[in-house]
């Protein structure tokens, strides 16, 4: 069998911690979330989309989001929650893009439903916005190769898979995902990055994309 192609620069797995805080924000009805939801930190946005995420690794895809929620089980706006728990997540590459994409629904709801402005959740019902705290720590897994890599994928723990698929994304900005990234420009991969790219986490089991993530590596080395 002939030796896999060394990249460029070998890649460096890396985990997270997570906590989340309060951020002391809440809301008790539409108006108010529309005006948190427009300033309120961007770890705030990201913890009530990606929440389910982070805490049900094992379980079936769509998660709802926060925001969906509470809309629709506190303030009994169906149709509201039915248009935020729509939104297609992966189509958004920035926290900012989000939160404005949240914040438009909400205030176009309100601007052809005035009346749904006045009601007001009761007492503990209120939304409370929470941030997600992650602190990145280095993995002792190194990758030089595809080999190496397809490898290291069935080693990680899913916190370093949803890092490097999730947070480096759309927390860090790096329009895609870690992985793709790491194909494309340091092995020079771009089929390979592409197909690795077009898989939407969203829909996916954490589990089931690292073995999504570990098929296509290792058919592409055989191939």
């Amino acid at each position: 069998m002939p030796e896999p192609m060394q990249t460029k620069e070998p890649f460096r797995f890396h985990t997270r911690l997570h906590l989340s805080e309060l951020t002391g924000l809440k809301a008790s009805n539409l108006k108010q979330l529309l005006e948190i939801i427009k300033t309120a930190p961007g770890s705030s946005i990201y913890h009530h989309t990606h929440r389910f995420l982070q805490q049900h690794m094992y379980l079936s895809p769509e998660p709802p989001n926060d925001f969906a929620y509470w809309v629709t089980n506190v303030l009994g706006e169906k149709e509201l929650g039915e248009r935020l728990a729509s939104i297609d997540t992966i189509e958004f590459l920035t926290i900012r893009d989000l939160r404005n994409k949240i914040a438009d629904i909400i205030q176009g709801y309100l601007a052809a439903n005035p009346s749904a402005g006045l009601r007001f959740a009761g007492e503990g019902e209120q939304f409370y916005f929470v941030k997600s705290v992650s602190f990145v720590i280095p993995t002792n897994y190194v990758a030089h190769n595809l080999r190496e890599f397809a490898d290291a994928l069935n080693m990680i723990t899913m916190d370093s898979i949803y890092f490097h698929i999730f947070e480096a994304r759309l927390r860090l900005e790096k329009k895609t995902n870690d992985f793709s990234l790491w194909v494309e420009t340091s092995l020079g991969d771009k089929e390979l990055a592409r197909s690795i790219s077009r898989l939407d986490p969203y829909t996916r089991t954490l589990d089931n994309l690292r073995k999504t993530l570990i098929g296509l590596v290792t058919r592409h080395i055989k191939d």
